[in-house]
């Protein structure tokens, strides 16, 4: 036959909905039936025994866990703590790592892959390793039991990983859109601002919901730094909750809700953006 061979056809459009669906399904699965048992164990009432098998709906429905959660672990003071820990350390953080990671990727390629080998060690380095080192440098400072110490770390884009997220993403752009902006005689600040940060708009959504994650429930940096009760955290917050009378478990399961909620919050008003694939018609909407 002297027909030309060809290859298997392209995977029609339906088959990435359907794999993005079933996806989402198996998340669902995984995720949603422990937030179900959290909710319905803190309208648990407290001072009952606990039921031998989970419960989706309690019976009697009660707020006083939440009440009580509030009183005894001081959450709300705690909430506010931690909120503001966010505000400050969360911005900060992204703003220093696309910086950096934009600078990274305008060097020359042998500057660029030192820089990347560096950040590869650093990333390699336990955190814990480093906790006796900046311990001493907030003591000689006198910055101990202050919010200073959470907030410190997004000097440095808090990891070095959120630099190199944002290095590949601004590696992945077109040259010529780099080299119009300098044909325009733009600074490299105004390049980053206007033209390379709104085309990684996804990229900044996911690390910006991964960076409120990790900043509200780091429970070590609190325990290490911060001793004054009206300066704990949601987490250390929480940890005074924890020793209460096995009776009483809907109040700390209230507790967990006051910090679960925001992070849900949070993912779910980022995955539009980093999960939907970049478009240039609605860049900007």
């Amino acid at each position: 036959m002297g027909g030309r061979a060809s290859g298997p056809p392209p995977l029609p459009g339906g088959w990435s909905r359907t794999w993005r669906t079933l996806g989402a399904v198996f998340v669902l699965l995984v995720f949603v039936p422990p937030l179900l048992l959290l909710v319905s164990g803190s309208l648990t009432e407290p001072g009952l025994p606990p039921p031998p098998t989970p419960r989706l709906a309690p019976d009697p429905v009660s707020a006083t866990g939440y009440r009580q959660a509030v009183e005894l672990g001081g959450l709300l003071r705690a909430s506010l703590n931690s909120v503001l820990v966010a505000v400050v350390a969360v911005p900060l953080s992204v703003l220093v790592a696309s910086l950096a990671g934009f600078a990274t990727a305008r060097l020359a390629p042998r500057a660029a892959a030192a820089v990347v080998a560096a950040s590869l060690v650093a990333l390699m380095v336990p955190a814990t390793a480093l906790l006796v080192p900046r311990f001493t440098i907030f003591r000689m400072f006198g910055l101990t039991d202050t919010l200073a110490p959470l907030v410190a770390p997004a000097l440095i884009g808090t990891s070095p990983l959120y630099v190199l997220v944002y290095y590949l993403a601004f590696r992945a752009l077109p040259a010529e859109l780099y080299d119009a902006c300098l044909v325009e005689d733009l600074s490299p600040v105004r390049i980053w601002w206007r033209m390379a940060l709104p085309l990684v708009r996804p990229v900044t959504a996911g690390l910006t919901a991964l960076t409120f994650v990790l900043t509200w429930s780091n429970f070590l940096d609190p325990l290490v730094y911060v001793y004054d009760r009206d300066l704990f955290t949601l987490p250390l917050a929480l940890r005074s909750l924890s020793v209460l009378d096995p009776t009483n478990f809907p109040v700390f399961l209230a507790g967990a809700v006051f910090a679960t909620a925001p992070a849900l919050l949070v993912f779910v008003l980022a995955q539009r953006r980093f999960l939907r694939p970049y478009d240039p018609d609605r860049n900007g909407r």
